[in-house]
């Protein structure tokens, strides 16, 4: 582990790897953990949620619910609740799907945010991307907006994440959905190759750091409304706290996920202390923030 003199304070749950979308970037897929290490793709209840109460009691205050899509999760709200009872600020990153009136009336009470991932408003792009499920959702402009728009009714502070890679980059209509939805964050990363996550599909989606200057070109926003974060592939590496779906804490700096001996077996420093994670890259990726 690369010593820093500060632990970093948000960690990313990923619970669950099963996922209704195809992403063909997604570079927390689990495959490997779901062959070699979990044959279901998730803890039971009652391990996901010990992993909370040893996140807490290590002094992270924020997690953030990922998967896979965490709202296929039946004991996401459970998760949840015990994160906020425990005093953490809680998150989940969600495709939408899952986002509905029953869903938030449950968690309203103690979830933060909600960060929905769009990276296009063009059905054409999303289905080229593989951001869709069968022929059931095939998310749109309207779609997003009233995914979105559900989250503000429940008074849920609303994050947009947008993956820029080769389908992408020279459109500049999500700006036009951005500036509606007026989110609190939106985060624009490079995508980011990973063998044994995404590397089948990657010579499709990859793209240059001047690739990723013409979206935001194309995608000016006022950043005076809400903050614009932009992370490219070097941003990305090491900066994060990430839990995989078997409870063991991972890295990505090699290129690959290194996984930590599981955690409620060894516990939380100890496992942190068997991957690598930079609190000052952190802190110059924009990563802390005031998100209570």
């Amino acid at each position: 582990m690369k010593t820093t003199t500060n632990q970093i304070p948000a960690v990313n749950f990923h619970l669950w790897e099963p996922c209704n979308f195809r992403c063909k970037y997604c570079f927390a897929t689990f495959k490997d953990v779901k062959q070699f290490v979990l044959p279901k793709g998730h803890l039971p209840k009652e391990e996901a949620i010990k992993i909370v109460d040893a996140l807490s009691q290590a002094g992270f205050t924020k997690i953030t619910f990922a998967g896979g899509e965490p709202t296929l999760c039946p004991w996401l709200e459970d998760l949840i609740k015990r994160a906020k009872t425990n005093g953490l600020t809680t998150t989940i990153v969600t495709n939408g799907s899952g986002l509905n009136s029953t869903f938030l009336s449950k968690v309203k009470d103690d979830l933060d945010w909600v960060a929905i991932s769009i990276d296009s408003v063009s059905i054409d792009t999303n289905q080229k991307i593989g951001r869709f499920m069968r022929s059931s959702i095939v998310p749109d402009f309207n779609w997003y907006l009233e995914k979105a728009s559900l989250v503000k009714q429940f008074d849920l502070k609303l994050k947009i994440n947008t993956v820029v890679n080769l389908h992408n980059y020279e459109e500049s209509q999500l700006s036009e959905l951005i500036n509606k939805l007026q989110p609190m964050r939106w985060k624009i990363f490079q995508a980011l190759s990973v063998k044994g996550q995404n590397d089948n599909f990657f010579h499709e989606l990859e793209i240059t750091e001047n690739q990723l200057k013409t979206f935001l070109k194309l995608n000016k926003t006022s950043e005076s409304v809400y903050p614009v974060v932009v992370e490219n592939n070097k941003n990305m590496r090491g900066t994060y706290v990430m839990v995989d779906p078997a409870g063991r804490f991972y890295d990505n700096t090699k290129g690959y996920h290194s996984y930590s001996k599981p955690i409620l077996e060894i516990g939380v420093f100890d496992a942190l202390n068997q991957v690598i994670t930079d609190f000052d890259e952190f802190v110059n990726r924009g990563g802390l923030y005031n998100w209570k």
